[in-house]
């Protein structure tokens, strides 16, 4: 096909030039230009797709129709618009009108070339343009630029993409987008100008943009996009606002581009003002039917806090549930702040007042191809018919977004069918929410496994979530699979469904394990931060090749032979972290008990504390963590498979199994009825670039594991006390792609001798 190829869309339209010669006589002589003309016969010649009625459609002339001069014209020009002719051309024979058109030629295949950053399908979702449909050269040409624009949000601003076709037969083209790439235009450099009261490195880990650097092919953030400045400037913006920065601001934005045009710098331009706390908080009413002594109880804002916009709004929407809960529709809360800056305190007065009367008429979904309706409007508290409550649909909003299935959700309103009602608006742009993984998995307790995994956190569009995992390693071989719900008979109540095995076969003990849990589960809210789960479990466990050098104690345990137990439970989370909030200070709270029941009988209690916080500018982590578990038998005696052993992901610095109860002459660790472990740390930065994701930190545990709850003839326990030991280190966190990396290097500094203790470990760094 050489030489039938344009190599640059330039489609003319033919101008009929006898035609507007004509018309513009006749419009020339006042006399003609006022007469009508009436076409007995209009004729269409040309057309081979389109069928004449519609030709004359878009003209707009019956026959025996009078028209003046204008109107014939305004009538072949409608033609032109309707952009499915390349020409149009009018002759004016007597009482006949012949029209002669040329048809734009029909989209055979539209491909992709030069294209490597982008794939052929990502790109095919862009253009409007369609096979088998009539070509467009304006429809092209913004197929284009769409794409052009992708490069750019990929950072390739100097991305080139021409729109070219191949000629066919049958008056059909093939349309070609022809792309040079370019190379990446990074962000070399951000920084900030008007700060003080925090450092440029710690307000960089606030944006959602980062610098290039040697791992910039896996930061995949350090591109410039100006989507995301604006979302930086918003995160900017909460986090000083949540520390008590009430009048700050990102003035401008500086983006430059460096001399050789192949990076950015960045520069921020704020203005932080003094930092505020509360001052009086009081509540008053406008409305006579609202006392304003029924809501004071529930204020959380008090004076000396910290300034929060947030926290304010916490409020808010506390005082407006109540009203709900009291009866009171078209309640509004206004926050009316007063500012002291003798003091630099903030006076807040939360005024009942009377809102307008609006009525929701209806929820529009927009953009979900895959996720169900349904699931968009679960995260809606009202309702069709429902009072129109602006708050209650901006956090319906958030929590949109706070799903994870799309990849920007906008939530607006619009008038409705009457002055009283209300339609909402919803558009959304999804983004992938699966994952499938093949990979080599290491832990310095388990060491190498091979690892296979499928996530999807919205099945078949149901929001539902679905996990399946299958690992193979050189001590433990585990296949787990898990199903949840989040709206569980269109309620806040999240079921699930647990299935796991695990054979394990330790170096560190002379006998191999295997077991097996189904575990189905309910979770729901009891308040604004807590979680109430309750479940029911079917476990199985065995112990088998049990070595001849073993503990007596095992083998005693093995000869019960394969174990099946029955138990129900429940747990309670409090957490209280806000979505969106990058929090100086937070807490979190979990408790649960399981009750076995059967040919054994136990309650097994676990607790786990959490507190952190910021200082130094937010430049230091701190963290304590508390945690504890305690299995008693009231009916039968535990086995080493339900006795809790201490690894490094409990309590740093020793070996699996190194810590607790042995045998003294197998040396077999025996595990623990009970355990208790004070985890504290710092996280701080290193002074490399932020976009390394590498920070340094220093910790120290301490803890036992104690209580094997039996004694067996012939064996001697050692270490079945609760002795306490401890153990410092440093680490290094590395936030890679395949997961936040933590290496500790640890030295004990209380421990027994015949304890097993590690100097340096590998594991996956978490977090409550």
């Amino acid at each position: 096909m050489k030489g039938r190829r344009i190599s640059r869309m330039q489609v003319k339209f033919k101008r009929n030039v006898a035609l507007v010669a004509l018309l513009a006589a006749l419009q020339a002589v006042p006399s003609v230009a006022q007469q009508s003309f009436v076409f007995n016969t209009i004729t269409v010649q040309g057309n081979q797709r389109i069928e004449t009625g519609t030709i004359l459609t878009q003209l707009g002339i019956q026959r025996g129709q009078a028209v003046s001069a204008a109107d014939l014209n305004d009538a072949i020009q409608a033609v032109r618009a309707s952009g499915l002719f390349e020409n149009v051309d009018a002759d004016l024979q007597g009482g006949t009108l012949v029209l002669r058109v040329q048809e734009y030629p029909t989209i055979n295949r539209i491909s992709f070339e030069g294209n490597s950053r982008i794939s052929a399908e990502q790109l095919a979702t862009l253009v409007s343009s369609t096979e088998r449909r009539v070509f467009n050269p304006t429809q092209a040409t913004e197929d284009a630029n769409r794409i052009i624009q992708a490069y750019a949000n990929e950072g390739r601003i100097n991305a080139s993409v021409t729109p070219s076709f191949i000629n066919r037969t049958d008056n059909r083209v093939d349309l070609v987008f022809e792309i040079v790439e370019g190379a990446v235009t990074e962000i070399e450099r951000i920084s900030f100008v008007g700060n003080s009261a925090f450092g440029d490195g710690r307000l960089r880990r606030v944006l959602d943009t980062k610098e290039a650097g040697l791992l910039r092919a896996i930061v995949g953030r350090d591109t410039y996009s100006p989507d995301r400045i604006n979302v930086d400037r918003r995160l900017l913006t909460d986090f000083y606002q949540s520390r008590g920065y009430a009048d700050f601001r990102v003035q401008n934005v500086d983006v430059a581009l460096t001399a050789a045009r192949d990076a950015y710098v960045v520069t921020f331009n704020v203005e932080e003002g003094p930092r505020y706390r509360m001052g009086n908080v009081t509540l008053s009413s406008t409305l006579p039917e609202a006392d304003g002594a029924a809501f004071g109880n529930i204020l959380r804002v008090s004076q000396g806090d910290v300034y929060s916009p947030t926290s304010i709004d916490a409020d808010v929407q506390r005082i407006e549930n109540q009203a709900l809960r009291l009866g009171l529709n078209f309640v509004r809360v206004n926050p009316i702040i007063t500012r002291d800056p003798a003091s630099l305190r903030l006076n807040l007065e939360y005024r009942l007042e009377r809102g307008e009367r609006l009525f929701i008429e209806r929820i529009d979904i927009e953009g979900n191809t895959t996720t169900l309706d349904r699931v968009v409007r679960s995260q809606f508290r009202t309702v069709e018919g429902d009072p129109f409550n602006p708050r209650a649909i901006r956090e319906s909003a958030a929590r949109i977004r706070a799903l994870g299935f799309f990849s920007d959700a906008q939530v607006n309103t619009r008038q409705g069918s009457a002055p009283d009602q209300v339609v909402i608006d919803v558009d959304v742009v999804e983004q992938p929410t699966g994952s499938a993984s093949f990979g080599v998995n290491f832990g310095s307790d388990d060491g190498a496994a091979l690892v296979a995994s499928y996530q999807e956190q919205n099945f078949l569009g149901r929001g539902q979530s679905l996990g399946l995992t299958l690992s193979t390693g050189e001590t433990n071989q585990v296949l787990s699979f898990s199903f949840a719900e989040p709206m569980l008979f269109g309620r806040d109540l999240r079921g699930g469904i647990d299935l796991s095995y695990r054979r394990t076969e330790s170096d560190y003990a002379l006998y191999n394990t295997s077991n097996f849990r189904f575990s189905p589960s309910l979770q729901f809210p009891i308040s604004e931060r807590g979680r109430i789960g309750v479940n029911y479990a079917l476990t199985y466990t065995d112990i088998f090749n049990v070595d001849d050098d073993a503990s007596e104690l095992i083998k005693e345990e093995a000869a019960l032979g394969e174990q099946w137990s029955n138990s129900v439970g429940y747990s309670y989370t409090w957490d209280s972290r806000r979505n969106g909030v990058d929090e100086r200070t937070s807490f979190g709270f979990r408790f649960s008990q399981d009750f076995g029941f059967g040919d054994t009988t136990y309650i097994r209690s676990a607790a786990l504390a959490t507190a952190q916080t910021r200082v130094f500018s937010d430049e230091v982590l701190l963290r304590a963590t508390l945690e504890g578990g305690y299995l008693h038998y009231s009916d039968g005696e535990s086995r080493v498979t339900d006795r809790y052993f201490m690894g490094s992901r409990v309590m740093r610095g020793f070996r699996s199994g190194g810590i607790g109860p042995r045998d003294e002459n197998s040396d077999d660790p025996l595990g623990g009825n009970a355990f208790a472990v004070l985890r504290l740390e710092a996280e701080f930065p290193l002074g490399l670039p932020e976009e390394y994701g590498i920070s340094g930190g220093a910790f120290l545990d301490y803890g036992s594991l104690w209580d094997v709850g039996k004694q067996v003839d012939g064996v001697t326990i050692i270490s079945d006390d609760a002795i306490a030991r401890a153990v410092a280190g440093v680490s290094l966190f590395w936030t890679t792609p395949l997961g936040p990396l933590r290496f500790n290097f640890s030295t004990p500094i209380t421990v027994e001798d015949y304890d097993n203790t590690r100097g340096f470990e590998l594991t996956v760094s978490t977090a409550f």
